[in-house]
């Protein structure tokens, strides 16, 4: 066999050989499945044992799924209490909350709520009930928009002054839902040192700053 005969049909087969693996390299794998994924977030910030004197949070939980917003962060929410109504020793008012971001945000669940009295401030008596008589619904703030959750207190005066150890306090600490800061907001009342002793309820989250009803 003549070495010049070859030549050709070499130089034929190294050409369709570099065709074919230019040919496999352009031609990209076919696309995964795109795969919907519902997604359910649970956020407790740890529990307070209310008067200790150290860093202390009221208990809240909260659960979404997958909501269109963000959750609502406490350092971008105002809060405030507005006037409340008496009704057979309790008194209902609202706690405000004001998103004072320029994005909406979601709030979902019960907010913690406690008592707070000194410098530094600290958590006095026992944290708010959840009233189960308001549901968790997903509520979304917009841009500088309101929320509410309607907080009862019961008149420390109703209980047996030696069990309850009443104390007036000024201050009211708030966490949002799903949140570890709190919101600390003037409020003068009367509680009881005695932490098996509830004098407060709180309701679920709701869109708006609502009204009172006692």
């Amino acid at each position: 066999m003549t070495p010049r005969a070859t030549r050709p049909a070499l130089a034929a087969l190294a050409l369709a050989a570099t065709a074919a693996l230019v040919s496999a390299c352009g031609t990209s794998a076919p696309a995964a499945p795109t795969a919907t994924t519902t997604v359910t977030r649970t956020a407790s910030p740890p529990a307070s044992q209310p008067g200790s004197g150290g860093a202390s949070t009221a208990p809240v939980s909260a659960t979404s799924s997958s909501p269109a917003a963000p959750g609502c962060s406490s350092r971008y929410l105002h809060g405030a209490i507005a006037d409340g109504n008496g009704a057979a020793g309790t008194v209902f008012s609202n706690i405000v909350f004001k998103n004072l971001n320029n994005t909406a945000c979601t709030m979902y669940g019960y907010p913690g709520v406690a008592m707070s009295e000194g410098l530094p401030i600290k958590l006095v008596g026992a944290t708010a009930r959840e009233n189960p008589a308001t549901a968790r619904e997903l509520v979304t703030l917009p841009p500088h928009g309101y929320a509410h959750a309607q907080l009862g207190v019961s008149e420390a005066g109703n209980y047996d002054p030696s069990a309850c150890h009443p104390v007036t306090v000024h201050w009211l600490q708030v966490i949002p839902p799903g949140q570890v800061a709190g919101l600390y907001i003037p409020f003068r009342s009367q509680t009881c040192l005695d932490r098996s002793i509830r004098v407060m309820t709180v309701g679920a989250v709701r869109p708006g700053k609502g009204s009172v009803n006692g």
